[in-house]
């Protein structure tokens, strides 16, 4: 089967994507990386064991990308760029009718706000030109709604609380980092928790609520936050007998200490301010003094545990049930040279566009991951690193 797939976006997410796809050349026969900086594309391409296209390209600019994708011709996207640019990529796609699959939901740049309104209001457009779009095969969002798919089919005839629960127990060792893009992390970390609870969504003021829980696998009692992530908003569409929906994440008590202070002193907003006859928007400033996130690999020690905590009914018996994976974030790195944030990330897009590419997921218009039957990506979870366990915790 020849198929052609474009990357688009050079970072941790987009390196461990390309690495992922040069392993399965029955599926990804040609490759090519694209990125506005194509000296990254070049270093990653590099050290692959078979050789890649390379090229350069700015994700926001919707002629350049279409000129790109008429000259290589891919049968689909992988989106690895920033949220900012998910609407730039899907309109390039849409002109030249090209697949499109992307790992987080389309943010505004001038607004720290991320829903799925704007890439759903594509469904029609793509439907008619006989397209798919793939939101969100990431992990949270992503492999976390294909769990919560999984859960439904095999052990629950109702699913009535969902807690998917994102706990990072590494340590880079750095006063202050952020596992992912620092302006991204920071938009999300800073923002208002929501959840959803009996058909409204309530807001929470950031981290402001908070709990413990114990993490197998030796992890063990952790703090973790209530936050908001975009999964919440497609899974009670897709699943509307859930009566309460969360999304909690772990911190390190150092990390927020940091955060705080940065906070406090402005350094997170994305309001411009005048400098010395400049605009220049404080968090991006941030961005650029921070560690880039990629650095962050050969230094990172310990364990990613991802997965859902599910309550519901089966056959008129309350049950409650885990399923989670735990990723090493040593193991990622030694395999393609990025911590287990990225690597966690990387690999579901890169299934996502194999369960597309062959036809194992195929439909025209705009899909999330939850809407396909979950045990073909299920079963490539495990065959492609991220091996998933599960813990019947009430039957």
């Amino acid at each position: 089967m020849a198929n052609k797939v474009l990357i688009i976006g050079a970072g941790g997410v987009g390196q461990v994507v390309t690495h992922k796809c040069s392993t399965v050349p029955e599926v990804f026969s040609e490759i090519m990386l694209a990125s506005r900086t194509v000296s990254k594309c070049e270093k990653i391409a590099s050290k692959l064991a078979r050789p890649i296209k390379t090229a350069r390209v700015d994700a926001d600019n919707v002629p350049e990308l279409v000129a790109l994708i008429h000259s290589f011709k891919p049968d689909c996207i992988i989106n690895t760029a920033l949220p900012y640019q998910d609407l730039h990529i899907m309109d390039a796609c849409l002109e030249t009718g090209t697949d499109y699959i992307d790992t987080a939901n389309y943010e505004p740049v001038d607004e720290a706000k991320f829903c799925y309104k704007w890439q759903w209001e594509y469904h029609e457009r793509f439907r008619e030109k006989g397209i798919m779009a793939l939101l969100g095969s990431g992990f949270d969002p992503g492999v976390t709604n294909v769990f919560t798919a999984y859960a439904r089919k095999h052990h629950f005839d109702e699913i009535h609380e969902l807690d998917i629960i994102d706990c990072n127990a590494g340590d880079h060792g750095q006063p202050f980092a952020t596992n992912f893009n620092p302006e991204i992390n920071i938009r999300e970390v800073s923002a208002k928790g929501r959840f959803y609870e009996n058909g409204t969504w309530k807001e929470t003021g950031p981290l402001s609520v908070s709990r413990v829980y114990d993490f197998p696998d030796g992890i063990g009692n952790k703090k973790i936050y209530l936050m908001y992530h975009e999964e919440l908003e497609s899974l009670i569409k897709h699943f509307p007998e859930i009566k309460r929906a969360r999304f909690w994440m772990t911190f390190s008590d150092n990390y927020l200490k940091h955060l705080e202070v940065l906070q406090n002193v402005g350094m997170t907003s994305i309001e411009p301010v005048e400098y010395k006859g400049q605009r220049i928007v404080p968090l991006q400033f941030l961005k650029a003094l921070l560690p880039d996130p990629g650095s962050l690999g050969p230094l990172t020690k310990g364990k990613t545990c991802i997965g859902c905590h599910v309550k519901g009914i089966k056959d008129g018996r309350e049950r409650e049930y885990y399923i989670f994976n735990i990723c090493s974030h040593e193991a990622a790195y030694k395999e393609v040279g990025s911590q287990a944030i990225s690597y966690t990330t990387g690999v579901p897009a890169m299934i996502g566009a194999m369960m597309l590419l062959t036809g194992t997921w195929r439909g025209a218009g705009v899909f999330n991951m939850e809407e396909f039957d979950p045990d073909p990506f299920m079963d490539k979870l495990n065959k492609h690193g991220l091996p998933w366990k599960e813990i019947f915790l009430k039957e």
